[in-house]
């Protein structure tokens, strides 16, 4: 009898509502800290680049590709308003220049096809010529850190990168509510919590409201 009443497994001791809230706070802070990680370290270094962009210098680099399309594709440069170019035209573009134009919206003039095909950290064109079919492209790049500072900024960035950076605002809200709860439990036994907690949000407030015109 004894035997038997040894072997029964012991309940496990109920968790009372502060250590749940600690176990959750703990698991959704560590978790979107994780996913976090790389974004906060890009967009905070990027917000020092970008608060000082005037003191970074850049030396754009330019470069240019030149072609002729067939004059079997003359026919074809015909469009309307932000129509991209026919599929063979910009088969031959991609083949000559290395250059991806289908389906971009292309500005249709009397004498010429403009294609802007702007970039993070630069800007890009491709002009064809109606009449004689002479391409030109041209490409600006002004460097990693005028790279990373649109991307901080979501410019030209295509829908992937859009993305990413609502996906990632999320996690940082869980991150930064997470962390609050996590301080609202310990904060009996850190009497500095709440001061330091009530400085984070004055602060910027103060700057904003005194400093910023």
């Amino acid at each position: 009898m004894s035997e038997s009443v040894a072997a029964r497994p012991r309940p496990k001791p109920k968790m009372n509502p502060k250590m749940w809230w600690l176990v959750q706070f703990r698991t959704w802070h560590w978790i979107s800290g994780a996913l976090c990680l790389g974004g906060i370290l890009l967009f905070a270094i990027t917000g020092i680049t970008l608060n000082h962009a005037g003191e970074i210098e850049a030396k754009p680099q330019v470069t240019t590709r030149d072609a002729v399309l067939p004059a079997d594709l003359l026919p074809q440069l015909t469009g309307t308003k932000d129509a991209p170019v026919a599929a063979p035209i910009a088969t031959f573009i991609d083949t000559a220049l290395d250059i991806d134009i289908a389906d971009k919206p292309a500005d249709w003039q009397d004498d010429e096809v403009y294609i802007a095909l702007p970039r993070p950290g630069g800007d890009a064109w491709l002009s064809i010529d109606r009449a004689s079919g002479d391409a030109h492209y041209e490409r600006t790049d002004r460097g990693w850190v005028s790279y990373l500072n649109d991307l901080h900024k979501g410019r030209n960035t295509g829908p992937g990168w859009q993305w990413f950076i609502d996906i990632f605002a999320v996690a940082c809200v869980i991150f930064s509510l997470s962390g609050l709860g996590l301080l609202t439990l310990y904060a009996r036994g850190r009497k500095s919590t709440w001061p330091l907690v009530g400085a984070g949000l004055l602060v910027p407030a103060l700057l904003a409201i005194l400093l910023i015109h």
